[in-house]
């Protein structure tokens, strides 16, 4: 298969000016160019992009896509794997939803009736949502789908009875916290207490509960401008000083 860059655009649904660019940053080179002055795509260059399409499906920067496409051990088979693995789950938390609102909707109606049960199970997916939004990416490149997928299993599998739980330690963690930072010691009573509790939190929701894990989650908070903003509202300065306590809690 040979194809200009015109023909490639129409394609795959991209602009001309997109696939210039894709050629100036590296990630998508065409075969040759033509005496005419046409670029040139090949059945290898065609397939490259269809793979970076995916990776942008999932939420990985231009840069995250370029490194793993240049990387030596990049597998074309085992990334299609995984895509397929990754829309699997997310057609199936968009069906969860589409279902709970259609329901929710109905029984507004008065046309029928909806369990606890199934109001609980959209809470759920919406958890999983919200942690995929914010940590997904992240967590991905650290720890892999397997890790992902094990973490959602174990948020579905909540009672309400544990999602309640989870409920009040976060909101008990975030009173503690505020006191702790008024102490201004990470390493005193109050911010390791809330260290313990916010690891009691993370044993609801996290399939193994271990060090390395907690201290990562509290650089991500650091380096995450929507959650660390969610912290400092509490008190300024209050996500650097959760990260210093977790790094002492950890530790010891």
């Amino acid at each position: 298969m040979e194809c200009t860059m015109n023909k490639l655009a129409k394609m795959s649904g991209i602009s001309t000016r997109t696939l210039r660019y894709y050629d100036e940053i590296g990630l998508l080179k065409p075969e040759r160019v033509a005496s005419s002055g046409y670029c040139i795509y090949e059945e290898e260059q065609v397939n490259t992009l269809q793979q970076i399409l995916f990776f942008k499906e999932l939420g990985l920067s231009l840069k995250e896509i370029k490194t793993l496409l240049l990387a030596p051990d990049f597998d074309r088979e085992r990334a299609f794997e995984k895509h397929l693995s990754a829309l699997h789950k997310k057609r199936d938390q968009l069906d969860t939803l589409i279902l709970n609102v259609i329901k929710s909707l109905t029984a507004l109606k008065g046309e029928t009736t909806m369990t606890d049960h199934e109001k609980f199970d959209g809470f759920k997916q919406r958890l999983i949502d919200e942690n995929m939004k914010q940590f997904g990416k992240e967590a991905l490149r650290k720890y892999g789908i397997k890790a992902i997928e094990g973490a959602n299993a174990k948020v579905r599998g909540l009672t309400q009875e544990q999602y309640a739980e989870g409920e009040r330690l976060r909101l008990e963690m975030e009173e503690t916290l505020k006191a702790a930072c008024k102490t201004g010691s990470p390493a005193g009573a109050l911010a390791q207490k809330v260290c313990a509790l916010h690891k009691k939190w993370l044993c609801l929701y996290y399939p193994k509960y271990n060090k390395e894990y907690h201290v990562w989650l509290g650089e991500m908070y650091v380096g995450d401008e929507r959650i660390r903003a969610n912290y400092d509202k509490l008190v300024p300065g209050c996500t650097e000083f959760f990260r210093d306590a977790i790094n002492i809690y950890c530790k010891k």
